[in-house]
C-alpha cells in the first residue's frame, strides 16, 4: 500500500526502559542494527500497526509496555536505488512513519525474537538514547534524529544538563549530550500522561488501497 507519492505508511518503534536507554535490534543475517518498525495494513490505525509489530518482531503485546508519546506528523525518508526491488522502482519510494515513544513495563526475558516463522532481529542491545544517531544507515538517519529530538520532550533531563533538541544537525560521531533521567522506582508503568495519550488517539490522515 502506497500513498500517491510512492510513500508506504509504517510506524516506527523506540521503546525505553526504566534507565530511558533505548531497544536496538540488529536485523537477522546482516551487521545492520536499528529500531523495530513495520508497515501500517489496510484498515489499521497507526496505533494497532504498533502493537501488531510489536509482538511480531520483539514478542511483547500491548500489556507489557505504556505509551509515552507519539510524532505529531508523518516523517519521510527515501529508500536508495539499489535497496529497492527492481519491479517496484519508479512507483516506490520510500517510508512515511509515525513514531511512538514506549516505556516498558516486562522483564528482559520477556523479549521473543522467534515468535514468528521469519524474524526480524537476532539479537538486541539496550542502548543511550541518542546512541542511535551514531550508527543507524545513512538514509534513515535524519529520521532518527527527528524522531528521537521530537520525542524527548517527554523525558526528564539533568538540571545541569540539555538534551539534543538543541544540537541541529550536529549528531554525528559527537559527544552525547547528558542521559535522561531515569524513571523514579516505582513509576516506571502505569496510566500513561493525558497529553502522550492524546496524542496516541489521534490518528493521522485515513489511509486509502492503491490502486
Amino acid at each position: 500500500m502506497l500513498d500517491r507519492e510512492g510513500f508506504r505508511p509504517n510506524v516506527g518503534i523506540i521503546l525505553l526502559n526504566a534507565q530511558n536507554e533505548v531497544w536496538w535490534g540488529k536485523r537477522v543475517r546482516e551487521h545492520s542494527w536499528q529500531f523495530p518498525q513495520g508497515g501500517i495494513k489496510y484498515g489499521e490505525t497507526p496505533e494497532q500497526a504498533m502493537y501488531r509489530e510489536l509482538e511480531e518482531e520483539i514478542g511483547l503485546r500491548a500489556e507489557h509496555v505504556k505509551i509515552v508519546g507519539r510524532t505529531r506528523d508523518w516523517l519521510r525518508y527515501e529508500v536508495p536505488d539499489h535497496f529497492i526491488k527492481r519491479e517496484i522502482r519508479g512507483h516506490y519510494r520510500g517510508q512515511k512513519q509515525i513514531w511512538f515513544l514506549l516505556r516498558m513495563c516486562a522483564r528482559d526475558n520477556d523479549v521473543n525474537l522467534r515468535l514468528t516463522d521469519h524474524p526480524e532481529f537476532d539479537a538486541w542491545r539496550w542502548h543511550d538514547y541518542w546512541v542511535p544517531l551514531d550508527v543507524v544507515i545513512e538514509f534513515k538517519r535524519e529520521v532518527y534524529q527527528r524522531a528521537l529530538q521530537e520525542l524527548s520532550r517527554f523525558l526528564t533531563w539533568p538540571a545541569n544538563g540539555h538534551d539534543r533538541r538543541h544540537h541541529g544537525s550536529r549528531y554525528l560521531r559527537q559527544p552525547h549530550p547528558p542521559r535522561p533521567n531515569p524513571e523514579p522506582p516505582g513509576s516506571t508503568c502505569g496510566t500513561e500522561a493525558p497529553a502522550a495519550a492524546a496524542a496516541a488517539e489521534a490518528p493521522p490522515e485515513p489511509q486509502k488501497k492503491s490502486g
